[in-house]
């Protein structure tokens, strides 16, 4: 059996401690893949697969990238389900070689790169977060950790099981670490199963306050055995997969129950509040009102619609700071100016902190800071707006450190040079110069010998022999010997000689390119820990900095479409006044149409129930009312023309369904399923929006379960809730329950087609107006006809004393009528008797006309 070579050997060594994720191996300029990975990475990238010499008698399958362009490779595998470890060289090889020719460079994996643990910007989405979440359960209790190592947050809450799909939905994490044998299986992310000794919660406490060098943890607030299992467990994945590196984590921020609206996943997703049916940002929400100019504040602004409060001094004050800005065009305008040159300083400091950065991350902070002190000079504003302010002072120190060591504009690597500014430092300038400007220099020292010698053909010359030279004719020897120079070579017309001072420079001169490059990257490791000195004050000055992009966002949107500013108090008032849904009303004027806006008040009866057909516009109704609430508390001012909203503490939607093949769940019964979650849960402060409640079923069955799920609502959670419906029957309702009121969306018809005007008013529709919404629908015209004799048959039968069935009974069987033999027009006849060919300009002309007044 044929030994694997010393590379290979190492190869599988480091493999087989990571056999869970591709190895990428650095060789020289790229990073290789072997045997199965290697299979598995050029079908996953569509790249080479090439072989490599022989392992226990078989082909070694061999595929790679190179170095300097790996992240979109890397990339393209974390996308499609893949961890990575990457295996780089830890030496340079010629210390290897130094050891003897089998000696192999020593390699280490530096770090398993996973969905979750992502930091460079080319992985990363700039205006999204990228959470990586740990579920813990201690005994009954459960809890929720989360952080974005890319910023530093990081986060924890009580979760029940129950609660756990709703604020995973919420938070949208790309990866989920939970114990091995767990049965959690959310859609949509990676799950990474860990061994359960990491979610141990004594061990966790320890590991956290060796994190944090505290001696307990009761300064960051008190934490249940379940939360701190969950931090732990983050900690422990963070340093496996860092390897050692931890990255710079915030303390931990617990979030309270009740401190926001609760949103399931379905009516997140059927409100399309971060991402819209069709997959994707744009047609959602967030996607109409994000004006923010920076990625932090676009990362603050989904974090916010996705948790709206429900503090109502922290929705005060947005709304106040929003206001300012408003009212204040010209501050606004000069700090969304300003803001526009604030880079990511958070995402800079994380690589930093990781020991990732480059010479930009820098440039970047530097950036930051400088933009930081200039806003920070803004006065007389609202509260919130002062104490961001304030953290944006005080960093003067650290940025004249920057600006003194930083060119304008440095390179993206530190390995790259050129990056410490002329004058920081004399030696690097020096250094500088020899390597760039060696033969200047040489040419000057000659010149200085020549004055001091006296000898006008005194040359310095270089040879791969002796290097730098003094060269002169044999006639000098006595006076080059007696000003001190060194013999070092006699030829037959020359003498070469040196000097101590030649000497040196030859060696400098030399050196000068790698001893420039250490002086930098000396330069660079203590600027990152001036860095890392100030990292606290940096990053509150970028959530600050964040802070006044969403408010001043807010305020741009709110000029520009004519938002209002908003009543939010503890009360259990809705009333809106000329409400638009934002998203629709911006996709109509980008066609040129207007939106109509729509009154909603829930405040005297609790409930509507809203009748009209298909395409009225019952369902935008439905959903501007609930996202006006969700803006609102997200400290937005809301699209209408004035609103009063009662704290709403959770918001139900029921709008829409399709199957779920997977689970084997039919329209009917996803359905079904939405709408026991709502009955089950929703309180008195709850905002429900229900749509076609009971239409997959049949008709009888339909209209029981949506009557008493109208009840249901109205006596046991008693919520302020918007019920669209076609079962007329149940306008009934509003006679025998004092909190329901009819609502209808107005239509009108002319020659028989249906005209949607769009508009709510109070009262019921008196029909659904179904056979006409078919006929825009294209139905052929005898499916249209047929279906209103069925109509009227049926609405016949109900007058005269409930023969509907009698009536469906005595129904034919519907027959498509055979077309009618066509018969020819006197237009047709004349063109029948017409040759084109036979006819000239002047007499196709008088035809035209001749047929024109036959018609």
């Amino acid at each position: 059996m044929t030994e694997p070579t010393p590379m290979m050997a190492q190869y599988l060594e480091i493999k087989a401690q990571h056999r869970d994720a591709i190895l990428f191996y650095r060789m020289g300029d790229f990073y290789e893949m072997f045997f199965h990975d290697a299979i598995l990475a050029s079908e996953a990238l569509d790249i080479a697969l090439t072989k490599r010499g022989k392992h226990l008698g078989e082909d070694i399958a061999m595929c790679g990238v190179p170095h300097h362009s790996s992240d979109g490779y890397l990339l393209g595998l974390i996308r499609k389900g893949f961890r990575v470890a990457i295996a780089e060289q830890m030496e340079d090889p010629a210390e290897a070689k130094k050891r003897g020719y089998k000696a192999v460079v020593r390699r280490e994996v530096v770090r398993v790169v996973t969905p979750g643990t992502l930091t460079e910007d080319a992985l990363l989405e700039a205006r999204r977060h990228n959470y990586l979440a740990a579920f813990a359960e201690v005994r009954d209790e459960a809890a929720l950790a989360w952080t974005d190592i890319s910023t530093g947050e990081l986060r924890v809450m009580s979760c029940p099981r129950p609660r756990l799909l709703p604020e995973l939905g919420r938070l949208s994490p790309r990866e989920l670490l939970v114990a091995e044998g767990s049965e959690v299986a959310p859609e949509g992310m990676a799950i990474t199963p860990l061994a359960r000794s990491a979610f141990d919660s004594a061990s966790a406490e320890k590991r956290l306050r060796e994190l944090w060098k505290v001696g307990s943890l009761e300064g960051f607030g008190g934490f249940a055995r379940a939360e701190v299992s969950a931090l732990g467990a983050l900690v422990e994945y963070l340093d496996l997969t860092q390897r050692g590196r931890m990255p710079l984590l915030r303390a931990p921020v617990r979030e309270m129950p009740g401190a926001a609206m609760q949103i399931d996943a379905a009516t997140r997703r059927n409100l399309e509040v971060t991402e819209s049916m069709a997959g994707g940002r744009d047609g959602s929400l967030l996607s109409s009102i994000d004006r923010t100019v920076t990625a932090p504040g676009a990362r603050l602004l989904e974090r916010r619609l996705a948790s709206p409060s429900c503090d109502l001094k922290v929705i005060a004050a947005r709304h106040e700071a929003v206001a300012f800005l408003v009212d204040h065009a010209r501050a606004r305008a000069d700090l969304r100016e300003d803001l526009r040159r604030v880079p990511d300083m958070d995402r800079a400091l994380s690589r930093v902190a990781l020991d990732r950065a480059g010479p930009r991350d820098l440039a970047a902070i530097r950036a930051g800071l400088t933009q930081a002190e200039a806003i920070g000079r803004m006065s007389d504003v609202p509260e919130l707006m002062t104490d961001a302010l304030s953290a944006l002072r005080g960093h003067e120190g650290l940025c004249d450190l920057l600006d003194q060591a930083l060119i304008a504009e440095p390179p993206l690597l530190a390995r790259d040079g050129g990056f410490i500014a002329e004058g920081f430092d004399a030696e690097l300038d020096d250094t500088r110069r020899l390597r760039d400007e060696g033969r200047g220099v040489i040419a000057k020292m000659q010149a200085e010998y020549v004055a001091q010698t006296g000898v006008q053909s005194l040359k310095i010359k270089h040879n791969n022999v002796l290097g730098y030279f003094i060269e002169v004719t044999t006639t000098h020897e006595t006076v080059m010997r007696e000003a001190g120079f060194i013999h070092r070579q006699t030829t037959a017309n020359q003498l070469r000689f040196t000097t101590l001072e030649l000497s040196e420079l030859e060696t400098r001169i030399l050196n000068a390119g790698n001893h420039a490059m250490e002086i930098e990257k000396r330069h660079f490791a203590a600027l990152c820990a001036a860095i890392m000195e100030n990292a606290a004050a940096i990053g509150t000055a970028a959530r600050a900095l964040a802070q006044l992009d969403v408010l001043a966002a807010l305020a741009d949107l709110a000029v520009a479409e004519d938002w209002c500013a908003p009543k939010v108090d503890d009360s259990r008032a809705f009333h809106v006044e000329q409400g638009r849904h934002p998203v629709v009303e911006r996709a109509l004027r980008k066609k040129g149409d207007a939106f109509v806006a729509n009154d909603c008040d829930l405040t005297t009866a609790p409930i509507w129930l809203l009748t009209g057909p298909n395409m009225a516009g019952k369902s935008t109704f439905l959903r501007q009312n609930a996202l006006i609430a969700l803006l609102a508390q997200a400290g937005s001012f809301v699209p209408a023309k004035t609103a009063h909203v009662g704290l709403v503490s959770q918001l139900f939607s029921r709008v829409g369904a399709a199957d779920d093949l997977a689970r084997g769940r039919s329209t009917f019964m996803v359905e079904m399923v939405e709408t026991a979650a709502i009955l089950n849960q929703a309180d008195d402060r709850a905002l429900v929006i229900l749509d076609e409640i009971g239409r997959g079923t049949a008709t009888y069955d339909g209209l029981s379960i949506a009557w008493a799920t109208m009840e249901h609502l109205h006596d046991a959670n008693r919520c302020r809730a918007l019920f669209a419906t076609h079962y007329h029957e149940m306008t009934a309702l509003s006679k025998k329950l004092s909190g329901i009121e009819n609502a209808t969306v107005a239509v009108t018809e002319h020659e028989g087609d249906v005209i949607f005007l769009h508009s709510v008013r109070k009262g019921a529709a008196d029909r659904s107006y179904g056979v006409q919404v078919a006929r825009l629908a294209g139905l052929p015209g005898a499916v249209i006809e047929r279906a209103k004799a069925v109509l009227e048959a049926l609405e016949a039968g109900d007058r005269e004393g409930g023969r509907r069935q009698a009536v469906i009974d005595d129904l034919p069987l519907f027959r498509t009528p055979a077309p009618a033999p066509v018969k020819a027009s006197a237009v047709e006849a004349k063109l029948r008797e017409a040759s084109p060919d036979q006819m000239t300009p002047m007499e196709a002309l008088k035809l035209v006309y001749e047929l024109r007044g036959m018609l």
